[in-house]
Formats: structure tokens, sequence, C-alpha cells
């Protein structure tokens, strides 16, 4: 079962992180979402977090994970939102399981097909040589010629914990990043189709969603409305987390 952060009490909430993230990402919104009502589920998907590892990892495990996560904690219909790889699992959740779903939020990611480009990140991770027994600043210095951009570097190193006394480890399950990377950037299959009220929120200054896919996202998703918060990127929720709680709250409350 996928370990996962619950507050508040409600309507279900389902939040999903993206590729190398955690439930602990986004523990600063479950007090907002639960203040408007909310049940906020939290969850760390396989081979991330504190959740399971395996080898088997693609958009229809993780979103069967996501499926007997909520048969097990009776979360009969809920309200989804993903960032990123999470996005994906939300969207491929919804196609299959609209009946469950009543509204959708996809931060900073579309349907389509992305091709790999993760490989910095990738080489900078293998780089690190955890039988040296590295502290966080030796590794952070391991990343830093692969990984120069502070933020991103953080963000990684959060999944850093101590394995026993002395010995760092990420939890997540690099191995199968390595193996299984391609599947990240699959696609949705076609003719998939989930028509309730789903909310796409961009980055502005992301190459992620772009307007040439407004036509692919609205076949899947026809009830879709797009919105962006200017002035950030990929990680919108971080950048600037006041304006992404306040737009999704809205489309959430209406």
């Amino acid at each position: 079962m996928l370990f996962s952060r619950i507050e508040g009490e409600g309507r279900p909430l389902i939040i999903i992180h993206g590729f190398m993230g955690m439930s602990d990402n986004w523990k600063s919104f479950a007090p907002q979402y639960a203040s408007l009502g909310y049940q906020v589920h939290l969850l760390d998907l396989r081979n991330h977090g504190r959740s399971f590892h395996a080898d088997e990892f693609n958009y229809e495990v993780m979103m069967q994970d996501v499926i007997a996560y909520a048969n097990d904690h009776q979360l009969k219909s809920f309200d989804i939102s993903g960032h990123s790889m999470g996005g994906k699992v939300a969207m491929l959740l919804a196609v299959r399981h609209h009946e469950r779903v009543r509204k959708l939020i996809v931060a900073d990611i579309g349907p389509k097909y992305y091709a790999p480009h993760h490989q910095d990140i990738l080489a900078g991770l293998n780089a690190v040589d955890f039988s040296l027994q590295p502290d966080r600043a030796q590794v952070e210095e391991m990343l830093f010629p692969f990984i120069p951009d502070f933020g991103t570097r953080q963000f990684l190193m959060k999944n850093l914990y101590w394995k026993t006394p002395g010995q760092l480890d990420f939890r997540f399950n690099l191995k199968v990043f390595n193996e299984k990377i391609e599947e990240v950037g699959a696609a949705l299959p076609e003719h998939t189709v989930f028509d309730h009220p789903t909310l796409f929120l961009r980055g502005g200054n992301s190459r992620y969603i772009i307007a040439s896919d407004w036509e692919g996202i609205q076949r899947h998703f026809p009830q879709a409305v797009l919105d962006t918060i200017p002035n950030v990127g990929h990680w919108l929720h971080a950048e600037n987390p006041k304006a992404f709680f306040e737009i999704t709250a809205r489309f959430l409350q209406t």
C-alpha cells in the first residue's frame, strides 16, 4: 500500500507528486485545502518517498496503486490533483475510472509524449558514491557538476535520509529510474476521455504545455480549462504557492 499523509475532514482530495518528488513536497498545501472542507491525501507513488520499491514502473501500475489506495481508504469518489508525472497518473486514473473522479487538476504536464530529458539529473544522481559515506554537503558537491541549478539540487536532496547511522541514501529507487526512464514520458492512451471539470495549470516560463498542445488536451478532456501562473517554471507550486493555491481552490469550489 502507498504511504500517505492525511489531513482534514470532508470531501477527499488526492494529491500526487512529480518524478523524484514525494508527499512531503506538498505538506504546506494540506492544511490550506483542509480549511476548505477537504480530507487531503498526499501520496508517495511507488519507488518514491516512503512507499514500496518495485521493478515494474509505468503509468498503468501507478494508477492501479492509487485506485487500490482509494479502495483501501473507502474513497468512492474524490477530487484529484497531480504535478508533472503525478499529473499523468491522475489523467490516466480519470479516463479509466471517470465515475470515481469529480474534478481533476493537472499541474504543468500534458497528455502527449515527452522525450527523455532527465539525463543530466540521472547522471548526477548516479555520480553520488554512497560507499564513501558522504555527508549532505559532500553529496551536494558531487551533484553540482551535473546539476548547477541550486533549486533542482535542493529538490533532489530532500530525498536523502539516514539509512543507518552515518550512511546516507536516496529514498527513491534510482536503479528502476535508470532502467525505466522512457516510461516517464509516455503519452496518455489514444481515444480515452474524461468529460468532467478539469483544470490544466501551467507555469508561464515552462515549455511543458504550449499553445499547440491545447487541441490534444481537449480531445481527452473536453471540459478542460487552462490557466497560467506568470513568471514561474515547471515547479510552479513551489515558486508561487499562493497563486497555485488560490487558482486551484477557486476551481475546486466552483
